[in-house]
């Protein structure tokens, strides 16, 4: 480092700080330290001693010093003292803050943005010149109704598996499942433990399909909805899929969902007594105005074709409920 004339710094020396004067000998290694000899006097002028000198004019430079060969420090160079501000220094700046950051944009996986679920559609009704609306190739939402042992599970996997739009299978009965420990046993009654975890389980399902439906996935769910109570009416799923869903009824005979329900185990098997009230409160929907197919006659893919030509009708002419 050179200071303002171009001459190197002089090495620090002990027991001198920043303001002590610079010796010769900096710049000229090994010269003695002490007064500088005095030159002698030009002549025609007294000798020291014998009177006041005049001024000596202006030396010229002799040229440039060569930099001095730095001097090796005896021993470890005590740090030097800050030289002090010259003015006062501009007031320092605040840092930056640093904000956190914020939070995700609703509706993200964290990689790919999902759209937004809203509720389903009413679909319109097709002008009179259109052909007849293909449910096998429309996205929709289904919900299919009906007592314990009237298949509702069977048939609505044949019909999303068979398809020719991706569909997907929601149960109701399969999402209650879905609590390990302290499951509401439908075959312990309807208690109110049973009532929050239904309800819960429908809010579940309807996200479930809107999200579907907003991906361009149809789904058709199933669950034994009660015409005589509200709790677990139709209201609840229209209020959380939205009125575009399309409501069907299967209702078999009696002695069909009682030998069908016999071939069930676990708690998805009821007592016949329990089976008989069910389907005894299913008839309500007689009259209700929406679509039902009796399957008893009817094996899986038979009501399935039936599923589809029941939807067309309701695409056509959506049911008011």
């Amino acid at each position: 480092m050179q200071h303002a004339g171009g001459s190197p710094l002089p090495p620090h020396q002990q027991g001198r700080g920043p303001h002590a004067a610079w010796a010769s000998a900096a710049h000229h290694p090994g010269a003695q330290q002490g007064p500088a000899p005095v030159p002698p006097p030009p002549p025609g002028y007294p000798a020291t001693g014998a009177g006041p000198m005049p001024p000596s004019g202006p030396v010229p430079p002799s040229g440039p010093v060569p930099p001095s060969a730095p001097v090796p420090p005896s021993g470890p160079v005590p740090p030097s003292a800050p030289v002090p501000p010259s003015g006062p220094l501009p007031p320092a700046q605040p840092p930056a803050p640093r904000h956190a950051p914020g939070p995700p944009p609703p509706d993200t996986t964290g990689h790919l943005p999902l759209p937004p679920g809203g509720l389903v559609g009413v679909p319109a009704a097709p002008p009179a010149s259109a052909l007849a609306p293909d449910p096998a190739a429309t996205t929709l939402a289904v919900l299919l109704i009906g007592p314990a042992g009237a298949g509702k599970t069977s048939v609505a996997k044949y019909w999303a598996d068979h398809r020719r739009v991706p569909t997907a299978h929601i149960s109701l009965d399969d999402v209650r499942e879905w609590v390990r420990s302290g499951f509401a046993d439908p075959q312990s009654g309807w208690n109110d433990h049973s009532e929050a975890q239904y309800r819960l389980a429908r809010r579940t399902c309807g996200f479930a399909a809107r999200n579907f439906l907003a991906n361009g996935i149809s789904c058709i769910l199933d669950d034994a909805v009660f015409p005589d109570r509200p709790v677990v009416g139709l209201g609840g799923w229209k209020r959380h899929v939205g009125p575009g869903l399309l409501p069907v009824v299967l209702l078999p005979g009696l002695d069909v969902v009682l030998e069908r329900n016999a071939e069930r185990s676990g708690n998805r098997r009821l007592t016949d007594e329990e089976v008989a009230r069910i389907h005894g409160r299913m008839a309500g929907w007689y009259g209700s105005g929406l679509p039902i197919v009796d399957n008893s006659q009817l094996d899986v893919p038979g009501t399935a074709r039936v599923l589809d030509e029941v939807i067309a009708r309701a695409m056509a002419s959506p049911p008011s409920w």
